[in-house]
C-alpha cells in the first residue's frame, strides 16, 4: 500500500440515556456487551470510549476487564455528566444526570479553570480503575483549553471531533479540515495550526464518515442539515450495503495523498436493536479488506501514534468520489491543507466549486477564556465560499467557469482526472464544452486554475455568486485581493495572478485570468 489507508473502529459507551425511558442502563450495557462480541469475533482492534457514569459503573468495569480483546484500547469519551461535575465540586445545571445541552453536558459550558477540575477527575478515576491514563479522548467537541490541558499534562496521544454539521442537538460544526485528521491550533482546537510551535501536539479525527458527494447539500433549502454518514443507525448511508461497499471503496482505492481515515462504530445510546444488525453488515466488510490489505484496522491511539511519527505539520490530504452510489453520475473532490479546504461537485454538467473556507491559527475559539452560556454552540472557519449557508431559493452559491465573450453563463465542464501531483500536491483535469480544458492545482497554500487550448472565441473565467441577501464577509474587493471580514475577524484573499472584479448587480465576483488562455487564480492565506 503506497499510502496508509486507515480505520478506526469507535465505540462510544454511555452508562444512561434519560431521552427514552425503555433504553434502560441493562440495555446500554447489553449493546456495549454485543460490540465486544462482534469486533473480537472478527479479530479486529476497536476503541471503547468511556462517559465518566460509564467508567465508574462496576458493570462496564467488569465487562471491559472480563471481555475485551487485548488489542483493543478503552478511552475517554468527554461529555459532561452529574457525578462527574459534583465531584469535581461545581454545581450541577442540568435538566437530567446527562444532558446533552451543549452549555452542560460539554465543556464548553465551564470555565477554564473548572474544566481543569473536570480533566483531573476523569482522569484520576480512569487510572484508579484501569492502572493507567486513557491515550485517546473523544466528544462531538473539546474545547481547546481541555484539549491542550490533556495534551500537556496527561499526554494524550489522539483526539476525535464530530463531522461537520449545521444545527445537529444545537451543536454546529461548519468549515474545518473536511474529514481525516489534524493538528489543532492551540488558540482553537476545531481548525488546523498552520505552524509547529502553534499546535497542539494531538491529532484530531474527523467522526462519522461523512458521504462526500451528498452530506454537504442534504437540507439545502430547509437550512436543516441532514445526515448521511457511515453511522449504522441510519438507513440512507451507514445501514444500506451498497452505501458502505461504496464508501469503503473511496476509502481504499481512490487519491487521498497522504493518507485516508473513515472511523466506523456507534455510540450504545442507539442500542444494539437498532443498529446491531447493520453494524455487523459492516465490520464483516472492514474485515473483508484488512484481511485483503486494502484497508488497515487499528485502535485510536495506534493511529494517533501513527500520525504524530509520520507528520511534524497537519498534513494536505484529499477525499475523493469520482463514482455516484446513486448512479446519477455525480462525482467530488475535497482538498485539504493546514491553510484551506476547497470541495469540487460535478453534477450533470455543471461544475461548482461549493466550498472553500480558510484556515487560520489566530481565529480563535469562541469559548476559549468564557464559558458558553447557551444550549447551542457555534465553531467555524472564516469563508472564502460556503455552498450551504450561502445559498437560497434563487441561487445555489459557489464558483462556476463562465464565458465573458457570451452571456456570462456557466459553461460545462467533463468528469474530472483526479491525479495525485508530486509537485502541487493534486491535480485535476476536465474537460471543457466549448474546447479545451481546465486544470485545477490544489497545492497547500497556493489553489489555482489554468484554462488550456480554449477556443480564441472564448474567454474562460470563474465566477461566485450567491443568494441575494445573504450575508458575505467582503468588504473590499480590488484587482489583486479581497479584503474580508468575518464574525470581527479581517483576513484577506489575495490573487497572484489574474484579477478580482465586481459586478454591477452586486452578487457576482468574477475571477478572469491573465491573457484571457491560461489562469492562475490563487487563494495566499495572509
Amino acid at each position: 500500500m503506497q499510502v496508509k489507508r486507515v480505520v478506526n473502529i469507535f465505540n462510544f459507551v454511555r452508562a444512561i440515556e434519560p431521552r427514552i425511558p425503555s433504553i434502560t442502563p441493562e440495555v446500554l450495557l447489553e449493546t456495549t456487551r454485543r460490540q465486544i462480541d462482534l469486533v473480537n469475533r472478527h479479530n479486529l482492534p476497536a476503541t471503547f470510549a468511556l462517559q465518566y457514569d460509564a467508567l465508574i459503573d462496576p458493570g462496564y468495569q467488569a465487562l471491559l476487564r472480563g471481555s475485551l480483546d487485548p488489542r483493543c484500547e478503552i478511552a475517554a469519551w468527554w461529555e459532561i455528566v452529574q457525578p462527574l461535575v459534583e465531584k469535581a465540586g461545581i454545581e450541577w445545571r442540568g435538566r437530567f444526570p446527562w444532558d446533552w445541552h451543549a452549555d452542560v453536558g460539554f465543556s464548553t459550558g465551564y470555565s477554564p479553570e473548572e474544566r481543569e477540575r473536570l480533566v483531573d477527575v476523569y482522569m484520576a478515576d480512569f487510572r484508579d480503575n484501569f492502572g493507567y491514563y486513557p491515550r485517546t479522548v473523544g466528544s462531538w467537541f473539546i474545547d481547546t483549553h481541555s484539549l491542550a490541558y490533556m495534551a500537556d499534562r496527561y499526554g494524550i496521544a489522539a483526539s476525535c471531533n464530530c463531522k461537520d454539521q449545521i444545527g445537529t442537538d444545537g451543536y454546529t460544526l461548519w468549515g474545518g479540515y473536511w474529514n481525516q485528521g489534524y493538528y489543532p491550533s492551540r488558540r482553537n482546537a476545531y481548525l488546523p495550526a498552520q505552524d509547529e510551535a502553534a499546535q497542539i501536539p494531538v491529532p484530531v479525527f474527523r467522526m462519522l464518515g461523512s458521504d462526500p458527494i451528498y452530506q454537504y447539500d442534504s437540507g439545502l433549502q430547509s437550512r436543516i442539515q441532514g445526515v448521511i454518514t457511515l453511522e449504522p443507525t441510519y438507513s440512507v448511508g451507514g445501514g444500506d450495503p451498497a452505501w458502505v461497499d461504496w464508501f469503503l471503496k473511496i476509502v481504499g482505492e481512490e487519491p487521498c495523498l497522504a493518507f485516508s481515515y473513515a472511523q466506523a462504530g456507534q455510540e450504545n445510546s442507539f442500542t444494539w436493536n437498532r443498529f446491531g444488525e447493520a453494524l455487523s453488515m459492516q465490520v464483516e466488510r472492514i474485515a473483508k479488506l484488512a484481511r485483503e490489505e486494502k484497508i488497515t484496522v487499528e485502535t485510536m491511539e495506534q493511529t494517533g501514534k501513527w500520525f504524530r511519527n509520520r507528520f511534524k505539520v497537519t498534513p494536505a490530504t484529499a477525499v475523493t468520489a469520482t463514482d455516484d452510489w446513486k448512479g446519477e453520475g455525480r462525482k467530488t473532490v475535497w482538498y485539504n491543507s493546514r491553510y484551506y479546504r476547497v470541495n469540487m461537485l460535478w453534477e450533470h454538467g455543471d461544475f461548482r466549486i461549493r466550498d472553500i473556507h480558510l484556515f487560520d491559527q489566530g481565529y480563535a475559539d469562541p469559548c476559549l477564556v468564557e464559558p458558553l452560556r447557551s444550549s447551542a454552540c457555534e465553531y467555524d472557519a472564516p469563508p472564502l465560499v460556503d455552498g450551504f449557508i450561502w445559498s437560497g431559493a434563487e441561487t445555489i452559491a459557489g464558483i462556476r467557469v463562465v464565458d465573458l465573450a457570451g452571456s456570462c453563463g456557466a459553461v460545462a465542464v467533463g468528469a474530472p482526472d483526479v491525479r495525485e501531483d508530486a509537485e502541487s500536491g493534486l491535480a485535476v483535469f476536465c474537460s471543457l464544452a466549448h474546447g479545451g480544458r481546465l486544470e485545477i492545482r490544489c497545492g497547500e497554500r497556493v489553489l489555482s486554475f489554468r484554462f488550456v487550448d480554449a477556443p480564441r472565441s472564448m474567454r474562460p473565467a470563474l465566477a461566485m455568486t450567491w443568494q441575494s441577501g445573504v450575508p458575505v464577509p467582503f468588504v473590499e474587493i480590488g484587482r489583486q485581493s479581497m479584503k474580508c471580514i468575518h464574525k470581527d475577524f479581517p483576513y484577506k484573499v489575495v490573487s497572484l495572478e489574474g484579477r478580482f472584479e465586481k459586478t454591477e448587480d452586486g452578487n457576482v465576483i468574477l475571477m478572469v485570468p491573465d491573457g484571457g488562455v491560461f489562469s492562475i487564480s490563487t487563494l495566499l492565506h495572509d
